[in-house]
């Protein structure tokens, strides 16, 4: 005796996983080319300096403009690198946490990028400000767990993904680092 002749419902199962089948590949086919037109996804991890790694590629391939979002913001090498992005013409723009401002080697980060030219804001509407993302012209995001200190470079366990060439996702991004910019307060070098 076979499974199907022992089941009289058989064909009509059958039937119901053929219908699930085609519904879930017709969808897949409505996503897909969505999904395809949305290019390449890298990831990196640290203490390993693939995220590190990851982050200064966003900012050294950007051409016309970057904003940063962060929690925490304390890497010298990653300042270094929006300096220097800013020097060739890159509209950089960075907001962060107000209260993670007030620590003092974020004072001394934040003091070489607004000395530098590059325009730092303080939001400190929220009790805290979370996000760690980096978009670089309106088409790439860097976001995942990473903050921008050295801790996250060298001693935490952290993740960074980049989207790559993905404008629909880089404006949904945009418009998440606006509303936080427009609620912030601009930085002033206490020294």
């Amino acid at each position: 005796m076979t499974l199907i002749s022992r089941n009289n419902n058989w064909p009509a199962k059958r039937r119901s996983y053929v219908c699930r089948f085609v519904l879930v590949v017709l969808l897949a086919l409505q996503v897909a080319p969505a999904a395809a037109a949305e290019a390449a996804a890298q990831v990196g991890f640290s203490p390993e300096g693939t995220g590190q790694s990851l982050v200064l590629d966003v900012i050294k391939t950007a051409r016309s403009e970057l904003r940063v979002m962060a929690y925490s913001f304390t890497a010298p090498d990653i300042a270094q690198a929006l300096i220097a992005a800013k020097k060739r013409g890159v509209d950089v723009r960075v907001v962060v946490d107000a209260d993670q401002s007030r620590q003092r080697s974020q004072i001394a980060a934040l003091n070489t990028l607004a000395l530098a030219g590059v325009l730092v804001r303080l939001n400190g509407r929220y009790q805290i400000m979370h996000d760690k993302v980096i978009v670089a012209d309106r088409r790439t995001v860097q976001t995942g767990s990473f903050n921008y200190t050295r801790s996250a470079e060298k001693a935490n366990s952290e993740n960074v993904i980049v989207l790559w060439d993905v404008p629909g996702y880089a404006g949904e991004f945009l418009q998440h680092w606006q509303s936080r910019w427009d609620q912030a307060a601009p930085y002033q070098p206490p020294y």
